[in-house]
């Protein structure tokens, strides 16, 4: 096998590891490039089908390309979707610039997943993520328990070793699996182009600037960039122009922002 076929072996095994193990079984899809993967990716583990649901976190704030994407693929793909709001927060006003980043990502994302692993009773949940994202996302595991109140303890994770994921059942709620957590930003890319896979065009330069990570609106921005291809992205990383996640305003705003949001339970 050659590199992408590895990494695409074991996303696959953890994938249908996680359906064996955990019952009822749930998948996050955000729209971008890692979790449109993590999709694909289900689809050729189980032969072109859709075994479980997959959700959209929907904060009514995602930009206007994000929700193009998602109703196209979805229609092509057959995905059996779940659009998941927190529509009492929404009413409520919370957004970004009434009640900030932190407390917006929480009602909107953590306290929508709350809402519907009650409603499913998801055992676990699918998630598109990747170790060289964000320093935080580097101390996870393959397979994270997370508390009844949704925390997780960074510093109180089980070792893997020798692909044997274990975990305190006794201390658990629910368990987040990471089938992308071995890939690189340059592997997804490189795995878009080989399986010519559709990505949400917000990732393509217009007019000398385009979205390296995409998400809500208010809280994303362009780089710059001339990057009109999936070939020009893989280029543009390999020239270390610019990080992942520089047009993320929670990134920008608290040096910790990311780890308090994950030690609260969001993605």
């Amino acid at each position: 096998m050659d590199h992408l076929e590895e990494l695409e072996h074991r996303s696959i095994y953890l994938i249908r590891e996680a359906y064996h193990r955990f019952d009822p079984l749930g998948c996050l899809w955000s729209m971008g490039k890692d979790s449109t993967v993590l999709l694909h990716l289900v689809r050729k583990a189980f032969l072109g089908k859709f075994p479980f649901p997959v959700l959209h976190l929907d904060t009514g704030y995602k930009l206007a390309g994000i929700y193009r994407f998602r109703d196209r693929i979805a229609a092509e793909w057959g995905v059996p979707l779940v659009v998941v709001k927190n529509e009492a927060a929404l009413a409520a006003g919370m957004g970004p610039d009434s009640a900030g980043r932190l407390a917006c990502c929480t009602a909107l994302k953590t306290e929508a997943l709350k809402g519907a692993l009650a409603e499913h009773g998801f055992r676990a949940v699918l998630l598109g993520i990747r170790r060289d994202e964000h320093g935080v996302r580097a101390k996870e595991r393959y397979v994270s328990p997370r508390t009844a109140d949704f925390t997780w303890d960074a510093g109180r994770q089980t070792a893997e070793l020798w692909d044997l994921y274990a975990r305190r059942e006794s201390e658990e709620a629910h368990l987040r699996v990471h089938p992308l957590l071995h890939f690189t930003e340059a592997d997804v890319w490189r795995y878009v182009r080989r399986e010519r896979l559709p990505v949400c065009d917000l990732y393509f330069a217009k007019g000398g600037r385009r979205y390296r990570s995409i998400g809500c609106e208010p809280c994303c921005e362009p780089v710059a960039s001339n990057a009109a291809t999936v070939d020009d992205i893989i280029r543009e990383i390999g020239e270390g122009r610019s990080e992942e996640r520089d047009g993320r305003a929670q990134d920008k705003e608290n040096a910790r922002a990311m780890e308090q949001l994950r030690a609260l339970g969001y993605m």
